[in-house]
């Protein structure tokens, strides 16, 4: 959609309707006086965009697909009609009335947090269903008859087919958030699967930050005439996110990523990277460095994920390297900066990316470190966004100067790595303690000026 104006298609036809005024808060919308007293302690004063724009079609009764920017409210979209249909029906006793799908763990995990916020007050119950965490206590879980089901498909399908008495066969809503991945081939079987077990007679929800028009799978998700809401362009970054880049050679990556880190000391900084195993090396390194920095990454246990993400939240760290199992739908407060450390093959990965900063109108700023073999990525990065991002310029005899302390840091690393029994071995419970440990004893030194020229 050109200039991201919101919009919305009516059924299949393809037809635009003319947009309406944006509601200013819940009640306008028609959400129930409890669920806007639940909204109102959870800071959300008025709808952002996509949950005016989404919001009026679910009291409708419609299916919807749903586009729009990351950040930018789509949880509260879904969950909020979901929660009135429960209660506007007197429905407060009737269990496994509504399943959402996650591609990720971590995702599943905040929007079961989230619907428990808003339904607190109305003794909801929920169920969070994802792998890496004791099948025991999930099946305790399913036992209380939760109102609310939140999984990632092969979990969910696992209880399906093992879990006695556990069934969805009389749900009243599917949601699959973050769709496009959901939609992909990696879970294509689980969800085809998980199909075949709920009723056809139900609400379907698609929302995501970028979706391809992929019919087939669409109509394979029983979706029924659905409204499809727009409040964004395809694939799009928000406007208070500032965007740059730096062409780096190879083998100096390292130096710009701390010059850059030098310039934003006391940010919440989201670093990406491309490996597991990157992950691990670059927090050790930058621990050695002084820098306050913690990894998470799927070679991680659930628990051990979940607390390296509560530690950068409550700010015990200022520094999170990850994989893109982190890009997806994580709402994270006050994070300032994502540096693309590696840049992503897949140009969709990079809007979910840079997505962690500048959410729910708050500015941001995400970075890019492009080497001459990753150029090409980035360039059908700007294609799909449909701009130029800014290059910025820098001394290279500055930041050359952090040669040295990087070389030793990053060996002292490797050795550490190699001693623990490399790096590629899945990591032992231990070794997060372990890492908790070290940077709680570190100190900030002094940033590397030219004054350092040795």
């Amino acid at each position: 959609m050109a200039n991201g104006d919101a919009a919305v298609e009516a059924g299949g036809n393809g037809k635009e309707e003319p947009a309406a005024r944006q509601a200013s808060t819940f009640a306008e919308l028609g959400i129930c006086a409890e669920l806007v007293e639940a909204c109102d302690a959870m800071g959300w004063k008025e709808p952002t965009r996509i949950q005016a724009e989404a919001i009026p079609h679910a009291l409708q009764g419609k299916d919807l697909i749903a586009l729009a920017q990351t950040g930018s409210g789509k949880t509260g979209a879904f969950a909020l009609p979901i929660l009135q249909e429960l209660l506007s029906n007197r429905q407060a006793e009737q269990s496994f009335f509504a399943c959402v799908l996650s591609p990720t763990r971590e995702l599943a995990i905040q929007i079961a947090e989230q619907f428990e916020a808003l339904g607190s007050a109305i003794g909801l119950r929920c169920s969070v269903l994802v792998g890496g965490v004791d099948r025991v206590q999930q099946v305790l879980s399913i036992g209380k008859r939760p109102h609310i089901v939140v999984g990632t498909p092969g979990r969910l399908l696992d209880h399906l087919t093992e879990t006695k008495g556990f069934s969805l066969k009389k749900i009243k809503y599917l949601v699959l958030d973050e769709a496009d991945k959901l939609l992909n081939v990696e879970f294509e079987k689980s969800l085809d699967d998980i199909l075949r077990e709920i009723p056809k007679d139900r609400r379907t929800f698609l929302f995501s930050a970028t979706m391809t028009k992929k019919v087939n799978k669409l109509q394979r998700a029983c979706l029924r005439n659905p409204a499809k809401v727009e409040a964004a362009s395809k694939y799009s970054t928000v406007d208070s996110l500032k965007q740059e880049f730096y062409f780096v050679p190879a083998d100096d990556k390292d130096c710009y990523l701390l010059h850059v880190l030098n310039e934003r000391q006391d940010s919440m900084i989201m670093i990406f990277v491309r490996t597991c195993e990157s992950t691990r090396l670059l927090a050790l390194m930058l621990r050695n460095l002084g820098l306050k920095a913690m990894s998470i990454s799927g070679q991680m246990s659930q628990d051990k994920r979940l607390g390296a993400l509560n530690r950068f939240k409550a700010k015990d760290c200022n520094i999170l390297i990850c994989t893109d199992v982190a890009s997806r739908g994580l709402d994270i407060q006050g994070v300032d900066m994502v540096i693309n450390y590696d840049i992503p093959m897949n140009s969709k990965d990079y809007v979910h990316r840079v997505g962690r900063t500048a959410r729910a109108g708050r500015s941001g700023y995400a970075v890019s470190l492009v080497n001459q073999y990753e150029a090409q990525w980035f360039v059908l990065i700007e294609k799909l966004l449909g701009k130029q991002i800014d290059q910025r310029k820098v001394d290279r005899d500055e930041v050359m100067i952090l040669k040295g302390p990087i070389s030793d840091a990053k060996r002292i690393a490797l050795t550490k790595l190699k001693d623990s029994g490399g790096h590629k071995k899945r990591r032992k419970a231990g070794d997060d303690d372990e890492e908790v440990e070290d940077y709680s004893h570190s100190k900030r030194p002094k940033s590397f000026k030219k004054s350092n020229r040795r």
